[in-house]
């Protein structure tokens, strides 16, 4: 009865948030289509990224203290609202003939506002209702939720924007935030009990205490270590996949696209995976080889002859693949070793140390573009991951992470 009723309150939970991430999905998307076409710009891109970063980033640890601190449920449920409020503004300021890049990344920056606060929340409520054998099967649901919404969401904003204007695309944020918020309506999600100070001085030791949680288990340090180098090396590359798209295996609007919803089919497989079968191999190898292959797939991404278009989809549907098992890999990894009550901190150091290091790669993504060319950059990349994930296989102590869990569901066998 028990498994039922953690199962029927992640199901509605599962359900607002699968329509809140299509059409969050599909706004994000049409944005960058739009970008891309209408100015064609390494530079406009990465400032597009560094807007839809940078806030998240910067308040992510604050914004931690307070997810621990607030009801998770209640958390979720004004984010979105926040989030739909901006959009809802926007649709306004987005009429002009001429659009300004200005709103653009003011759309952007208060996206990544709300995300500061919606996606540690998220995940931080996951060990609170969901037993703690399930967790991996259930980070594999989260990712075929996620996938499928990488799938659908693309097709949706490229429909939406050979049809609508931008301002009038930024309804399907309204529409994905309101179904999200009036689905946690119906689920209870249990809140810890906070005693902390509403003091400056008690935030900053609360946000110490993250760190600290961070810093005393060592494998724990090198996973997130490992993980923000990934990040650095990759953000770049990635936020030019539309111009390697068009510029080097000239696509199109439609091929963008494609490489979007087969990265999103891709993720589906991987996340299909780990929630159909019972994985025995440990969450830390998962995490591992997963670096090696994404980093491979992106390497041969930039390798691979400009008229090989179909090798390019392939190995794309192959690094979704990877992306999707290492994250959902790597959140239970937290989720396991990290007290129930200081996860909304952990998730949200980790967004935010995983993307500062990125937007210093971002702040060159015009210079690499013109010094290296786009493929040159995906082949740099890829190899530079390659060689984080070859690293993590050789340090001990990140190996040694679940070490203990598994021993104990072996001797529970």
């Amino acid at each position: 009865m028990e498994n039922q009723k953690w199962y029927r309150t992640y199901l509605f939970i599962w359900t607002g948030q699968f329509f809140s991430m299509i059409t969050s999905y599909a706004v994000h998307f049409a944005v960058i289509i739009w970008l891309s076409l209408e100015h064609r710009s390494p530079e406009v891109l990465a400032l597009a990224g560094i807007a839809g970063l940078l806030p998240q980033a910067l308040i992510g640890p604050f914004a931690g203290v307070f997810i621990d601190r607030w009801d998770r449920k209640k958390v979720m449920m004004f984010s979105d609202g926040f989030i739909a409020i901006c959009a809802f503004a926007m649709t306004f300021l987005l009429r002009n003939e001429q659009v300004d890049l200005f709103w653009i990344y003011a759309l952007l920056a208060c996206r990544s506002v709300g995300n500061a606060f919606q996606s540690p929340a998220m995940q931080a409520i996951a060990p609170l209702i969901v037993p703690e054998k399930e967790l991996l099967r259930v980070s594999g649901i989260n990712q075929m939720l996620q996938s499928v919404s990488t799938i659908a969401g693309p097709a949706l904003g490229t429909l939406a924007i050979t049809y609508f204007a931008i301002a009038d695309v930024l309804y399907l944020d309204i529409i994905g935030a309101v179904l999200a918020i009036t689905s946690l309506f119906f689920v209870r999600i249990p809140h810890l009990k906070s005693v902390s100070k509403g003091s400056i001085a008690a935030v900053f030791t609360e946000l110490k205490d993250g760190f600290g949680a961070i810093h005393r288990n060592r494998g724990l340090g090198y996973l997130f270590f490992y993980a923000m180098l990934v990040t650095f090396f990759v953000m770049p590359a990635a936020i030019m996949f539309p111009l390697l798209t068009t510029g080097y295996y000239g696509g199109g609007k439609w091929e963008i696209s494609l490489i979007e919803i087969v990265w999103g089919i891709g993720m589906l497989v991987g996340g299909s995976v780990l929630s159909i079968l019972r994985i025995k191999t440990p969450k830390i190898i998962l995490v591992n080889a997963m670096h090696i292959i994404l980093g491979f797939s992106f390497l041969l991404c930039g390798a691979f002859p400009s008229t090989w278009f179909i090798a390019f989809v392939v190995i794309t549907t192959l690094s979704g693949i990877a992306m999707s098992i290492f994250s959902a890999a790597f959140m239970t990894t937290i989720q396991e070793e990290v007290e129930p009550k200081m996860l909304g901190r952990v998730f949200s150091l980790y967004f935010s140390m995983a993307v500062l290091p990125s937007i210093i790669g971002l702040l060159f993504t015009g210079l690499i573009a013109e010094k290296v060319g786009v493929a040159p950059s995906f082949i740099i990349a890829g190899g530079l991951v390659m060689l984080v994930g070859i690293a993590s296989f050789l340090t001990p102590k990140l190996m040694q992470l679940g070490r203990q869990e598994n021993a104990n569901a072996d001797a529970t066998l």
